[in-house]
């Protein structure tokens, strides 16, 4: 009985197994599950957030937001700044959900507005707050405009 033939074929196996686990991580969407549409109101505001509070600059913020709000933002230069002056909201891990009451036909509509649910922490305490974002369509999608507390 030869144990050499197995071997190649394992090793082939393993070598493979290897280079599959290394791939980058796949970008996953917004929503529940990742299935959000992105041409809706509530995409763009997640994704807004999403990037204040997961990114380590601005840059993937500033494509949804408004020319107004993305000036504002400019001026405090960094995502601490935002969250603390601009938004009045400080998380060092937070999870966005979008309210399920707001679904309605955006389609020909020029501005929306959505409440969105945020549960995280800041120094060990758990935070729960409501913000409701002002979005307007501009010719490339949605912006965030505005946000304010409920």
């Amino acid at each position: 009985m030869s144990f050499r033939r197995p071997f190649p074929l394992f090793s082939l196996l393993f070598a493979l197994f290897m280079l599959t686990a290394c791939d980058d991580p796949k970008s996953t969407g917004a929503g529940k599950y990742g299935m959000m549409d992105t041409n809706i109101p509530e995409y763009a505001a997640v994704q807004f957030f999403t990037h204040v509070y997961g990114d380590k600059n601005l840059d993937g913020a500033l494509q949804f937001a408004s020319p107004k709000l993305a000036r504002l933002m400019k001026s405090y230069r960094i995502n601490r700044s935002v969250q603390r002056h601009v938004l009045n909201m400080a998380f060092d891990k937070v999870e966005i959900k979008p309210s399920a009451s707001n679904a309605g036909r955006n389609e020909f509509a020029k501005e929306a507005s959505v409440s969105l649910f945020f549960e995280g922490t800041l120094n060990g305490e758990v935070i729960k707050d409501l913000r409701t974002v002002k979005l307007v369509r501009m010719n490339k999608g949605w912006k965030v405009d505005e946000v304010s507390v409920n």
